[in-house]
């Protein structure tokens, strides 16, 4: 996810280039949307193969389709084009200029003889242009040129840790890994609340209690000591709704960009995300459970969309991609972290889980207000 808000971007002029990014918000949505969809239909299923010590459920035919998507993604993307930028910084002109021929005809309809530019001038780098052009033609197979590869890695990695670029680094894998370690860990447990809400208000009607009090009697009670796989069909429904509440802020990023800056959107986002956060202490039923999480999913998908969105701008080409992948590498730890982390309190002491996440979201609301302003210039 984090290579294609680069490699999209590195398409697009710098008049449109913040606005389409920002539209891509809007398909992280409709998978939000489309996925518990999906759940509902195939989960439910009374599928059950056996065979030996094999078994295969509807859950595990849930899983396949969802991979489906990402098998047809990923032949779709071999008819697609290498970013003519990425080629200029590797000094392949003619090929960068051939993709812009393509792109010409394909937008225009017109003869590729009729596109104004003839040829592509090198940019002036204080790197090897040789070496980066032979690296890109090196072979995993060979221990040699695999050695050549890994130290190329090293070296974008040990320049993205050294000025000017260390503070962007610095300041975007911390909001990586505050903001993915809250989104995805409560995201995860949100469905999990739901049920719990929901068996307590089955069990005990007309009785509100907060998440901290359900935790306990959900932990206690006998009649859950054993594993059951049944979902309840609200748990769907819940799902479904938290995704359409994300289409309001799907709109509002691309229309209000130019005017109001991503970094607005950023600090305002990650800042009211955080007291949502803290106010899941102070929900009495599943409706208000409910009423948050759409707002929480809404502004925190809208943050994470927005981050890759600035970083386009704060690196170049030819480290954008690194940047983005170190950034995701601490975010998906937050993630793997948090998720560790709020499965052992939640029924031990569920208001710590709920101080740090909402601290973690409040940090990165800092740090992208520390973030350089951008959009505004072109790519470099």
């Amino acid at each position: 996810m984090g290579i294609v808000f680069p490699y999209l971007g590195e398409f697009q002029p710098t008049k449109y280039r913040e606005k389409i990014l920002c539209w891509m918000e809007l398909f992280w949505t409709f998978g939000v949307i489309i996925l518990p969809g999906i759940a509902w239909f195939v989960i439910p299923l009374e599928l059950k193969l056996e065979y030996g010590i094999l078994f295969y459920h509807s859950w595990n035919l849930f899983v396949a389709i969802c991979a489906v998507p990402s098998l047809l993604l990923g032949l779709w993307l071999l008819a697609f084009p290498e970013s003519p930028k990425f080629l200029l910084e590797h000094g392949e002109c003619e090929k960068a200029l051939q993709i812009l021929v393509y792109m010409f005809v394909r937008n225009t309809g017109r003869k590729p003889e009729e596109y104004p530019c003839k040829s592509l001038i090198e940019p002036m780098r204080n790197t090897d242009r040789s070496r980066d052009k032979s690296v890109r033609s090196l072979s995993l197979r060979k221990p040699d040129e695999l050695k050549i590869l890994i130290s190329e890695i090293w070296l974008h990695t040990k320049t993205l840790c050294k000025r000017p670029y260390l503070r962007n680094t610095a300041l975007t894998c911390g909001i990586q890994f505050c903001l993915t370690t809250s989104y995805y860990t409560l995201m995860v447990w949100f469905p999990e609340l739901f049920h719990r809400f929901d068996d307590f208000e089955r069990m005990h009607p007309g009785v509100e209690a907060s998440v901290c009090d359900v935790s306990p009697v959900f932990v206690g009670d006998s009649s859950f000591s054993s594993c059951d796989s049944t979902i309840d069909k609200k748990v769907y429904l819940h799902t479904v709704i938290i995704g359409l509440a994300c289409i309001p802020t799907s709109f509002w990023l691309p229309l209000c960009v130019h005017r109001l800056g991503v970094k607005f959107f950023l600090v305002f986002s990650l800042t009211v995300a955080g007291f949502i956060t803290v106010g899941l202490y102070f929900v009495r039923s599943s409706r208000e459970n409910l009423i948050l999480s759409c707002v929480f999913e809404a502004l925190t998908s809208l943050s994470i969309s927005t981050v890759y969105c600035v970083m386009v701008d704060l690196f170049p080409t030819n480290l954008r991609v690194m940047a983005a992948a170190m950034s995701m590498t601490f975010g998906r730890s937050g993630a793997l972290l948090g998720n560790l982390i709020f499965g052992f309190l939640i029924d031990l002491n569920c208001i710590i889980p709920i101080v740090v996440f909402s601290a973690m979201l409040l940090i990165s609301a800092l740090l992208c207000w520390m973030l350089p302003t951008t959009g505004a210039a072109a790519l470099d």
